[in-house]
Formats: C-alpha cells, sequence, structure tokens
C-alpha cells in the first residue's frame, strides 16, 4: 500500500484566491475511490484549524485526515512566554488558542508568514540577543502575495539565525516531527509516501532527504521548471496532470 501527503496552497487551492486549482478535487476523488491513503499537510496559520477545514470542505474537497502546525503548537512550545509577530489573522488565531504575549522580556519569539518591517526585525533581533528561543511557524521558502513572490519564512528565519547566532526550531513543514506527525497518521513508511507540494526547497527536498518520493506542481510558487534547482522524482503543471498520470500508471 502506498500514500500521499498532500500541500494545500498552492497545490489544492490558488495563492490569491484560495479557490480549486485545475485538478485538485478530482485527484482528491481518485484517491478516495481506489482506497489510497493519504493526509492533507498544510502550513496553515490565518485560520483555525476548524476554519480552514471547514472551509476546504466547502469548496469540494473530500478528506478525512489533515494537519497543520497550529494543531502541535502547544506541544512544540510548552508555557513559555512567548512575543509572536506574523498577519493579525495569525495573532488573532493565536489569542484564540490562549497564548498570551509579552514584548517585554519573551522566553520565546514566534513568527508567521509576513511582510517584516525594519523595526519589527530591530525588536526581534534584540529579544533573540538575550537570550529568547526562536521559533517558526513554518519553513517555506517563498511567499506569493497579490502576484509577487517574497522571502518566505525559512529564508527570514536563515537570515535572523546568521545575524544572531540563534538556531530556530520549526512548528510545521517541513519539521521531521511534523512529518513523523503525519506519518503516524497514515501508518506507512516514508519510503511507501509520495509528497506532492509547489514549495520544492521548503517541502519536498527535506522529505526527500525522508525517503519520499517527491511531486513538484508548478501551480503556486514556483512557475516553472526552468526555476528548479534540484529536479524531484516527478514534476506536473498542477494535479490535473498528476491525476492523468496515477491513473495511467496505476496505484
Amino acid at each position: 500500500m502506498k500514500g500521499f501527503f498532500i500541500d494545500v496552497q498552492g497545490t489544492l487551492i490558488d495563492d490569491k484566491h484560495f479557490l480549486p486549482l485545475p485538478g485538485s478535487i478530482e485527484f482528491l476523488d481518485y484517491l478516495n475511490k481506489n482506497n489510497i491513503p493519504f493526509v492533507l499537510i498544510t502550513n496553515n496559520t490565518k485560520r483555525s484549524s476548524a476554519e480552514f477545514q471547514e472551509y476546504l470542505k466547502n469548496l469540494g474537497f473530500d478528506y478525512k485526515n489533515y494537519l497543520d502546525p497550529l494543531m502541535v503548537l502547544d506541544e512544540t512550545l510548552g508555557n513559555q512566554k512567548i512575543a509572536a509577530y506574523g498577519t493579525e489573522k495569525f495573532l488573532k488565531v493565536l489569542k484564540s488558542k490562549g497564548f498570551s504575549f509579552d514584548y517585554n522580556n519573551p522566553d520565546a519569539v514566534l513568527l508567521g508568514i509576513k511582510l517584516y518591517s525594519n523595526d519589527e526585525f530591530s525588536q526581534i533581533i534584540e529579544f533573540l540577543l538575550k537570550g529568547a528561543n526562536l521559533f517558526g511557524m513554518h519553513k517555506t521558502s517563498l511567499y506569493s502575495y497579490n502576484d509577487k513572490r517574497y522571502p518566505g519564512l525559512g529564508a527570514v528565519l536563515e537570515m535572523l539565525k546568521y545575524a544572531t547566532d540563534r538556531d530556530y526550531v520549526t512548528v510545521g513543514k517541513p519539521s521531521v516531527s511534523f512529518f513523523e506527525r503525519a506519518k503516524s497518521i497514515l501508518g506507512l513508511n516514508y519510503d511507501k509516501i509520495t509528497i506532492i507540494s509547489d514549495d520544492l526547497k521548503g517541502d519536498l527536498i527535506p522529505a526527500a532527504r525522508l525517503g519520499m518520493k517527491t511531486a513538484l506542481v508548478l501551480s503556486g510558487k514556483i512557475k516553472s521548471e526552468k526555476e528548479i534547482t534540484k529536479k524531484p522524482d516527478f514534476i506536473f503543471a498542477n494535479l490535473k496532470e498528476a491525476l492523468n498520470y496515477w491513473r495511467k500508471n496505476g496505484k
């Protein structure tokens, strides 16, 4: 038996309007019809896990297994006092989960994706140099916003590490603990799992190191094969093309 890890934004839904991409609903229907197990693994942080899942189901996606960083955040952070940074939606979700913020003497700095200002970077750096731990909700390579591409959270974390010599912990993809949680849901070893994502550096390359097969879709962060620095096992324009491939090549 083989299974799939399937990314959401840029893979199932587009990054601008958050609507289904070509073939995405049909791809999940194909997996369900053929009893092929899969988990939706997303770095969603702007909506609560329950709200985002309801949104996806209302779009027509049929699935039962789902995992995002908000679902493992408590066990990753523990009871540390945090200075949190990100979009207003992200901060609102954190507050709804019971987190309180400390911007005077935090134990940890927690970062979500956003376009950071220099003043925010300055404050974050001061906290880190005073000994605060650094956490990133995920480690995306690129951030797509209004049809433009910016450094993703992974790039921001690496910059801060270089500036302060403080290492960081990733909550969601591509942390090993996150992949391990998703793997336990499927009940399969990594060599039986194919991960499909639009993020080559942030998702697929780390997944390949664990032994997974990797499939890149060009419907999100990466627009052309010319941008690819390291070849994954499969490259598809979108999930419609991936569906045609797996229909022809079986389970």
